[in-house]
């Protein structure tokens, strides 16, 4: 089978591991990435950074396919606004999940998304478009995941929760089953959602 040519958009480190997990298939291969203006020319992992976003467009003919790769922490707006941008210009965007993850065959997962290794998703979940799924994070029966979400190293969302779009969950951070999250909230390192959240709200432990 030949491979679909797949552009990277966002040259930092989290798209070091997305290239570790797409290296795993002989489904894509990738021709470059989109980085900075000072990126330009540089290498991640092997590859070139071939452009910056105001060249996206110019890349349609060439290119079917392209994915987002920046992170994603304080604010998911930059990856929302690219991701966006990719959709509007027609590129094609895939769905990434590395072999050393599981996901139930019920669950649903939307375009742009990655699973990253030692992920677990179980049956009846249902993840959003634009996520990062990140390594190790559980994610139990009938969850609900927005768009543009975070779920960082470890994080463990219990049965039936739902986390809002543009919503980040740190590491090691653990929601309660049936905790309602909304967007844009920021849950920190290590902690224990055990009441809802609203649209906006910060929870962290000291």
């Amino acid at each position: 089978m030949e491979r679909k040519n797949l552009l990277l958009v966002g040259a930092g480190g989290h798209a070091r591991s997305c290239i570790n997990i797409i290296e795993q298939f002989d489904e894509y291969n990738i021709v470059g990435l989109i980085g900075l203006p000072e990126q330009l020319n540089t290498s991640v992992s092997g590859y070139r950074v071939i452009g910056t976003d105001s060249d996206l467009s110019l890349f349609i003919n060439k290119y079917q396919y392209a994915f987002v790769t920046v992170g994603q922490i304080k604010s998911s707006e930059t990856r929302s606004l690219l991701f966006k941008k990719i959709n509007q210009i027609g590129f094609s965007v895939p769905l990434i999940i590395s072999k050393l993850a599981y996901v139930a065959p019920d669950a649903v997962i939307n375009q742009g998304t990655i699973v990253m290794h030692g992920v677990i998703i179980n049956s009846g979940s249902k993840i959003g478009s634009n996520c990062i799924i990140n390594t190790n994070a559980l994610i139990e029966h009938d969850v609900n995941v927005g768009n543009s979400v975070h779920v960082s190293t470890g994080a463990i969302i219990n049965g039936s929760a739902v986390v809002g779009d543009n919503t980040f969950l740190g590491s090691g951070s653990i929601v309660k089953q049936g905790i309602k999250i909304g967007n844009e909230c920021f849950v920190g390192m290590g902690t224990r959602v055990v009441r809802d959240l609203v649209n906006g709200e910060k929870l962290v432990t000291e």
